[in-house]
């Protein structure tokens, strides 16, 4: 496994399967991927079995395409969509309640006759929030409310600094956006995710990962459903919390001094409306 993966400790919910790269450090093709999601009988948002496919044309767009055939493009060497692949084989139920209501959006607009924008600009506030959520989401696991408090606040340095043995204690981070994972190869200054907020216990931070990840999965798929018994949240971008990924501790070296939050063009102050 590359020595980026194996030191960032946001890669942990891929790791297990980051452990399984070529010993060259390429990118596995769509074959091993397919066995994977095989074998944990993953399925796209419409029940189709899912299937990790190289881009052929086929004039679909990526959501209609996992929803009807069960595919997902995924191009041969391209490290974002490996990421996405690792994605819906970690947190399948999240990925697929996404693809339903992607779906149920672009059949809605269809059948009242309107253009349907099937890709870019122009996709209606609830779908652009799936897209940000599926490409930067993160999810910030805490039995400390007054820790999601100041990230909502925007007190980065009371919260990564002043109350770092809390986070390291009573707070987890995990990565779910793929593009997030694909930057934090080589991340850049002001990296930041769409977080939204999970409230656990002791008990549940102490779980083995591979059960909190699966619950975690459950919880996010119940809350993007939309359907009965779902809490259909987050129809807004702004309904997400902006998370600067390289303050959480330990996320890189360079955070672990005061001065690291200082910096306002990475931590900024929240915005008051009326400014």
């Amino acid at each position: 496994m590359l020595q980026v993966f194996t030191s960032q400790p946001l890669y942990a919910p891929l790791r297990a399967l980051l452990e399984l790269l070529p010993d060259d450090g390429g990118v596995p093709g769509v074959e091993s991927l397919n066995a994977l999601a095989a074998g944990r009988g993953i399925v796209s948002g419409s029940g189709a079995p899912l299937r990790f496919v190289v881009p052929h044309g086929s004039g679909m767009s990526y959501e209609e395409r996992a929803w009807w055939l069960g595919e997902v493009e995924t191009r041969p060497g391209n490290w974002h969509d490996y990421f996405n692949a690792l994605a819906w084989l970690v947190f399948p139920l999240t990925k697929a309640a996404l693809n339903v209501r992607h779906h149920r959006v672009l059949a809605e607009q269809r059948s009242a006759g309107r253009p349907v924008n099937v890709a870019g600009g122009g996709r209606g506030p609830l779908r652009d929030a799936l897209t940000q959520f599926d490409e930067c989401g993160v999810i910030v696991a805490s039995a400390d409310l007054e820790l999601w408090e100041g990230i909502r606040a925007h007190r980065w340095k009371q919260v990564f600094w002043d109350q770092r043995p809390q986070v390291l204690q009573s707070m987890q981070v995990f990565v779910f956006g793929h593009a997030s994972y694909d930057l934090l190869r080589n991340p850049h200054l002001g990296l930041c995710g769409k977080a939204i907020f999970l409230h656990v216990d002791d008990v549940w931070l102490a779980r083995p990962l591979a059960d909190r990840l699966k619950d975690i999965d459950a919880h996010m798929a119940r809350r993007f459903s939309g359907g009965p018994g779902g809490l259909g949240a987050y129809s807004r971008p702004r309904d997400f919390h902006p998370l600067p990924l390289l303050g959480i501790p330990g996320a890189t070296p360079e955070n672990a001094s005061a001065l690291y939050y200082e910096n306002t063009r990475q931590f900024r102050p929240l915005r008051v409306v009326g400014d």
